[in-house]
């Protein structure tokens, strides 16, 4: 008996009907041994010798594991052909204890009968070097979080961490919304011209040059006159230009691009595209056949494609589309110098599979991703796309005012058969030089500057490819903990930093200039890679990198300001005292503080307008009077959230929390309140505590289940949205939130 050791359970049902009876296969679920969890694990003092553990729930697994290995003749690795993949294996085989002679390594970069019986013939032994490029970058990772995280904790707040290359990436995000913010629009002006032939078809064209000149028109006036100008002179075709334009078809999807198409395509986050992208590649039941993977291993920045499958795909290009889709030879793409080589571009295992027949075995999700991939692939090796296009210049009769249109004429499809991409192209009327025009219409019209875009998750992704910053694998989980973190939100695709995300990125920035800087995470990668092909020994990287970060770390816990020391200056001035107010830190973020503090305790919150102002976020005066005093009572925003107090604080001291629904339980007089836990962590419970104990982490909802008749439901805010849940264990009924606008 063999024994086959994958990751993914879900891989394994894939892999049983390849290999047969003679091999028992088993999943690792992913790494079972990892650095502590509750200490550094990182001897510094003996050359960064790691300490490893059993990650907690894996004990079971690797008793398993090792039990069924005791029984088995050979003990074939195949867990993910990556760096990370590597380590699961090695990590295995060290604990496993058994001959080294036994264990294999297997690489499955896909999950095809051919492919896996093509690696389980010829396996590999376990790659030492490919294994401890991995090992320094969890070890370098570990040194900057486990050192710079207690770093903020103390300085700002705790909760708070900092990431190798997860605090570049914000301050990618921070400097481009600096960017914004200082950025000052300029005016400037263009000139439109609708001119009629002679057959009375309309030609629209746009000022080109004015003499030998492009137009420089920074004010009304200056586009006024010239507009006059303009309509006072006669306009013909001086020159019409037609050639042909070639489009070419891009290559098969890398990682990167991948995550930025899906994003603009098919509307799919980075880590949804990995998480979809993991399920295709370890396998699909698709009827008859039976689970089979359908992608090639997603975790690549190759354009590589095998002769198999160029040859494959281009006799289906043949037979589907014809021979005058197909090109003379394969078409061959080249790679970066900085990208890894070793696994292929991302294609379809079997170009036959096509999406549409299998859409009904497939996921929604599932089949958007993989008609994408699929359509790249057969794209990369069609024929280009040609196009007549024609370039029209019209100038008056001093030539001294030129207008140019160009439009373009689809001539042969080409790949565009099958990868359609958005065209701007337009039709123009046929005319020849020396034609005669009218003018129907010239028109001025303003335009200003824009600042820079921020960024979306696709133009990222984008940006960290092409600084070097990070591998592909890493994206998607970087983009996820930013936001998770509270770093970064998304508002209308865009990337917008929070304050405490800007604050950290300064903090950060200023005390670790060199640590956190793009060129130096960049060089840091490639070191990486140099370990890997073994030009690099991992332990001197590390030395060479711990021994300018402990010096900067040093540095900063004397230097670094504490956020309460963090102040600036504002406009507001304290109605109570009549001094400035200043902008001050809480835990919670910006507020606005008399700066007479201790003496005038004064405060308020703001917001930032839309124009960059920062505005008073005014208390609301509810219908309801006071108990004890008989004024208005507000709604008051707190660092806990809102509440109701009275408007005379602190003379009266009266607050409540704000009701959310009756209490549920039996003969309770009470309503249901926000609290916040000494840890901080929000939830819901009675305002009769402590006669009455009711308790929700998750929001009530005042509605019985429509299922089981429970007295209340509760909402959860999901990634795929809000529900609305029975918390009856026994029923568990769920229903969108109709209220969800998120």
């Amino acid at each position: 008996m063999n024994l086959v050791i994958v990751e993914s359970p879900a891989k394994a049902k894939t892999l049983k009907k390849y290999l047969g009876d003679d091999f028992k296969i088993e999943a690792s679920f992913g790494h079972v041994i990892d650095l502590p969890k509750k200490e550094l694990g990182v001897d510094i003092e003996h050359d960064f010798e790691p300490k490893y553990d059993v990650m907690e729930g894996k004990e079971k697994v690797l008793k398993k594991l090792k039990n069924e290995a005791k029984k088995s003749e050979n003990i074939y690795l195949a867990s993910d052909p990556d760096r990370e993949g590597e380590a699961i294996a090695w990590h295995i085989a060290n604990h496993l204890k058994i001959k080294k002679t036994n264990i294999k390594r297997v690489l499955f970069y896909e999950i095809t009968k051919e492919a896996v019986l093509k690696s389980i013939n010829n396996p590999e032994q376990l790659d030492e070097n490919r294994f401890n490029a991995q090992q320094t970058r969890r070890i370098l990772d570990r040194i900057v979080g486990y050192k710079v995280s207690p770093l903020l904790w103390k300085k700002i707040r705790r909760g708070l961490s900092a990431g190798r290359v997860q605090t570049v990436t914000l301050r990618l995000i921070c400097e481009r919304e600096k960017e914004i913010q200082a950025f000052k629009p300029e005016e400037y002006w263009s000139v439109k011209g609708i001119f009629l032939t002679g057959s009375s078809q309309e030609l629209e064209s746009k000022l080109f040059k004015i003499g030998n000149k492009s137009p420089h028109i920074l004010n009304s006036e200056q586009a006024d006159q010239i507009v006059n100008n303009i309509k006072a002179s006669n306009f013909h075709i001086s020159s019409v230009e037609r050639k042909e334009k070639k489009r070419n078809p891009l290559p098969p999807y890398t990682t990167s691009k991948l995550q930025q198409e899906a994003s603009t395509k098919i509307n799919f986050r980075p880590y949804k595209t990995m998480q979809v992208a993991q399920t295709l590649y370890e396998g699909v039941d698709i009827g008859e056949q039976g689970s089979v993977g359908l992608i090639t291993y997603m975790r690549t920045d190759s354009v590589r494609i095998s002769p198999t499958a160029i040859d494959s795909c281009r006799k289906f290009i043949s037979e589907k589309f014809g021979k005058s889709y197909l090109p003379s030879h394969p078409k061959e793409y080249s790679i970066k110098s900085t990208a890894q080589d070793a696994h292929e571009a991302i294609r379809p295992t079997s170009v036959e599979i096509h999406p549409e027949n299998i859409k009904k075995f497939l996921t929604n999700d599932q089949y958007k991703l993989y008609k994408l991939i699929w359509e790249r692939f057969v794209a990369s090796q069609m024929k280009s796309a040609l196009y007549d296009q024609t370039t029209i210049d019209i100038t008056d009769t001093e030539s001294e005012y030129t207008f140019r249109t160009t439009g373009s004429i689809l001539k042969f499809d080409g790949f565009l058969k099958v990868f359609s991409e958005e065209s701007d192209d337009k039709l123009l009327p046929t005319v020849n030089q020396g034609d005669p025009l009218k003018i129907q219409s010239i028109s001025p019209q303003q335009h200003f500057t824009e600042p820079p875009p921020r960024y979306t998750e696709s133009t990222l992704v984008k940006a960290l490819e092409e600084k070097g910053i990070g591998r592909p694998s890493t994206y998607a989980p970087i983009l996820q903990n930013i936001q998770e973190r509270k770093y970064a939100h998304i508002k209308e695709k865009k990337l917008y930093p929070t304050e405490i995300g800007m604050l950290i990125n300064d903090m950060l920035i200023e005390s670790f200039p060199e640590i956190f800087d793009v060129n130096f995470t960049a060089q840091l990668e490639n070191k990486l890679d140099d370990i890997e092909s073994s030009k690099f020994q991992w332990r001197d990287v590390l030395s060479e990198f711990y021994h300018k970060f402990d010096a900067t770390l040093k540095s900063a816990y004397q230097n670094m300001s504490h956020i309460n020391q963090i102040t600036e200056e504002s406009d507001f001035v304290c109605e109570k005292c009549g001094n400035k107010m200043i902008i001050k830190w809480s835990r919670n973020g910006r507020f606005l503080a008399c700066s007479n503090y201790p003496e005038c305790k004064n405060t308020k919150q703001f917001k930032v307008a839309p124009n960059g102002e920062l505005e008073i976020v005014k208390d609301e005066v509810l219908n309801e009077k006071c108990p004890k005093c008989g004024n208005s009572l507000l709604l008051r925003n707190g660092k806990y959230g809102k509440f109701i107090s009275c408007e005379k604080y602190p003379e009266c001291n009266f607050s409540k929390p704000i009701s959310i629904m009756p209490c549920p339980e039996d003969e309770c007089s009470g309503v249901i309140v926000q609290r916040r836990s000494k840890k901080g962590r929000v939830f819901y419970g009675c305002s009769n505590y402590p006669k009455c104990k009711f308790v929700s982490w998750y929001e009530p909802v005042n509605q019985l289940c429509s299922n089981c008749g429970n007295r209340y439901m509760i909402k959860k805010h999901l990634k795929s949205g809000i529900i609305i849940q029975c918390p009856n264990k026994k029923c568990n009924y769920i229903e969108k939130d109709s209220s969800n606008t998120e």
